[in-house]
């Protein structure tokens, strides 16, 4: 099994702690997103999209983190401890799954987006739609939960972080958000979870 990605990608990162979690035996193949690996013949047969990540598995070949995500929880996840079987709990899951997907990547994703990579787009219209996303969600939501969907951490949570947490590095001020900074703080604390590489962490070991 392979994981294409890379390492400031947030949807990349969803994949690969869903994988370390569960204790998967893979590959992690680095996509250098700044030669344009991503649209090179090669890549572009795997996913015409042009995206990280990709997911291959001996013929199987998936595109999409959030599918990517099912597939490896159908296959190994047995416990349903990041998919849960209980048909309320997944509605819950899948609930916060279409957020990180929609409403995050309209929001802290292109914020980010804009500072780090200078992908087009208005930084106050991004910063707007973060702001009213944290302020009517996530806030009010994890001021009374620990967790996203349910008691315990899910898929949900693996998938919203990346995006919600490094939204600082598009300039995004998260001081005013006491509940997201604690739960930001109990996601990377779950045993086993990779880091997410920082940008200046990855300019130094450039230098």
């Amino acid at each position: 099994m392979k994981l294409y990605g890379h390492p400031l990608s947030g949807n990349t990162h969803r994949v690969q702690a869903l994988l370390d979690l569960l204790k998967v035996d893979y590959e992690y193949v680095t996509v250098d997103l700044k030669a344009g690996a991503h649209k090179a013949p090669e890549f572009l047969a795997m996913n015409s999209l042009g995206q990280v990540p990709v997911l291959s598995d001996g013929d199987a070949v998936l595109r999409d983190s959030i599918a990517i995500m099912t597939y490896i929880a159908g296959k190994f996840d047995t416990e349903g401890a990041w998919f849960p079987k209980d048909a309320l709990q997944s509605a819950r899951v899948q609930e916060w799954l279409s957020v990180a997907v929609n409403e995050v990547q309209n929001g802290p994703f292109v914020v980010r987006a804009i500072k780090l990579f200078g992908m087009p787009g208005d930084p106050e219209v991004a910063k707007a739609k973060t702001k009213a996303l944290y302020d009517t969600l996530f806030e009010p939501h994890l001021a009374k939960n620990d967790w996203l969907a349910g008691e315990t951490a899910t898929a949900a949570d693996l998938a919203c972080y990346a995006y919600v947490a490094r939204v600082t590095e598009g300039g995004f001020d998260l001081s005013a958000y006491p509940a997201i900074n604690a739960w930001i703080a109990r996601v990377e604390a779950i045993e086993g979870l990779p880091g997410m590489v920082r940008i200046e962490d990855l300019m130094a070991a450039a230098d």
